[in-house]
């Protein structure tokens, strides 16, 4: 055989999308070329391939060797393609038996000494060869990862040897079967936060229904606090969730860590973030901390701090749920479904609405600052909060605060409910569906139609107050949606900053 077919996959944001490798052996002068638009490290495989393959015991053929990666209009990149190339050469040079090609996809980088490297964005990869029903052979130090696609073949290896071996039957790489640690939520107690029974209250309906959340208000009345227990109120990640989660956090440097499955991410980027680092992109493009909040929470400190221009790039995600980033010769996509928390003060100086401070912004400078975040994007706030600076008597109570633990249970009930509705919580909810699920009476109706006039609400505004009522009687256990319900989600939405 002078012409073998190996599959494989390249990495083009979240999706793995299939590559055929040909390697295709003719008489002529000894040399390797690689087509099918490789970017360098592609390019440079071919000394990695050929040190592995001498090193591993085995010829490298002295012959005119050529490589297509197909399809060809596809941007290769990484060192993910060494092995395939490899077992290629291998099996057109006749070395190893190609009769198993077929079955199975091939990922990994290859020492000069034929030990194979791991490589990012393995769990992507894995999950779209169980869809296609084949098998994969990845680097052994992405088992770990790779094992937690239960729906996937996959089989690890640490040197070229143990996948020739496997292909020839003189050895077999045994399935990856790896049991992933139970689910857990770990971040701090709510009952460490003293008095805010609003913000509180306001928390507690955000993470019910999913709503995105502003809380403003002086430096140190425990905005940054509350936003650090909003993964705490939240219930575990469900399996599907916790693989799209792991498969973004793969493609990243740092990688997935195992520890943290099914942990509700937490993002808090620092306000002198780029675009690019917060939505994702690059010259290599990357996910942003959009993405790597997925099925998380967003915390977006000191908001007017951030670029106008990056906080506008956000209005497209809260939207859609995903990030999509252009280049010449490909289009990526990153899933970005988070829940936004944004804390700000209500003027530069901070002592604006604090009781104990005078501020000494006139009311030029506080509306420009407060004007630094958009309307639009404000408009995509469901609910909005002043947080109170505390009481020093209320730090010295020995009263107990509601924990955690006890919030959740109400949140994963109120969740419970929407799911079994409408199967998504309140805040993904369309317009045509809000009709459906959003239901109010005649008296409830008139409240909305004054607060629409008075408080000049948009129609995406009109909505989202009838999301944050419904997820308030799906906190109350009630089906229908009671005008108290209502008033309540108006008070949210009617909150000024400049207050």
């Amino acid at each position: 055989m002078s012409l073998a077919i190996v599959f494989t996959r390249a990495q083009t944001g979240i999706d793995s999308r299939d590559v055929i490798v040909e390697a295709h052996l003719a008489p002529g002068m000894p040399s390797l070329s690689i087509v099918g638009l490789p970017e360098t490290a592609v390019k440079e495989s071919k000394d990695r391939v050929r040190s592995a393959v001498q090193n591993a015991g085995f010829r490298f053929p002295a012959k005119r060797i050529t490589v297509n990666l197909a399809p060809a209009d596809l941007p290769k990149e990484g060192g993910r393609f060494d092995l395939p190339i490899a077992i290629g050469i291998l099996a057109a040079s006749g070395q190893i038996a190609a009769s198993r090609l077929a079955e199975c996809e091939f990922i990994g980088e290859l020492a000069l000494g034929g030990g194979l490297r791991p490589v990012s964005g393995v769990l992507p990869s894995v999950i779209a060869a169980g869809r296609r029903e084949r098998g994969i052979v990845v680097p052994g130090d992405n088992a770990e990862q790779a094992g937690l696609a239960e729906q996937a073949e996959v089989y690890a290896a640490r040197h070229l040897l143990d996948v020739t071996a496997h292909l020839d039957g003189a050895g077999q790489l045994q399935p990856v079967r790896f049991s992933a640690p139970p689910a857990s939520v770990r971040a701090p107690d709510l009952a460490e936060v003293r008095g805010q029974g609003g913000a509180k209250r306001a928390l507690t309906v955000a993470a019910a229904g999913g709503h995105n959340i502003l809380m403003a208000g002086p430096p140190g009345a425990g905005k940054t606090m509350l936003a650090q227990r909003l993964p705490g109120l939240l219930p575990a990640m469900e399996i599907d969730e916790a693989l799209e989660c792991a498969s973004v956090w793969s493609l990243t440097a740092q990688g997935f860590d195992i520890r943290t499955w099914r942990r509700r991410p937490f993002r808090s980027p620092h306000h002198g973030a780029s675009a690019a680092a917060l939505i994702g992109g690059g010259s290599h493009p990357r996910p942003g901390e959009v993405s790597l909040a997925h099925h998380g929470v967003l915390f977006l400190d000191e908001l007017p701090e951030f670029g106008a221009r990056t906080l506008d790039q956000l209005r497209e995600p809260l939207e859609t749920g995903e990030v999509h980033i252009s280049r010449i010769k490909a289009q990526m996509r990153y899933p970005a479904r988070f829940q936004l928390v944004a804390a700000m003060n209500l003027c530069r100086c901070g002592r604006r609405g604090d009781p104990r401070a005078t501020c000494s912004c006139t009311d030029e400078q506080v509306g420009r600052y407060q004007a630094r975040v958009s309307g639009p994007l404000l408009d995509r706030v469901d609910i909005k909060v002043h947080v109170k600076p505390v009481d020093p008597a209320s730090l010295r109570t020995e009263r107990v605060e509601e924990s955690s633990a006890s919030v959740r249970e109400r949140v994963t009930r109120a969740r419970a409910l929407q799911l079994e509705r409408q199967e998504r919580c309140n805040a993904s909810l369309a317009a045509d569906a809000v009709d459906r699920h959003c239901v109010i009476g005649s008296e409830g109706r008139a409240l909305l139609e004054r607060a629409m006039e008075r408080l000049r609400l948009s129609a995406r505004a009109y909505h989202r107050v009838l999301k944050v009522a419904r997820t308030i009687a799906d906190l109350a256990g009630q089906e229908r949606i009671a005008t108290a319900h209502l008033a309540e989600a108006i008070q949210y939405r009617a909150f000024g900053v400049g207050r």
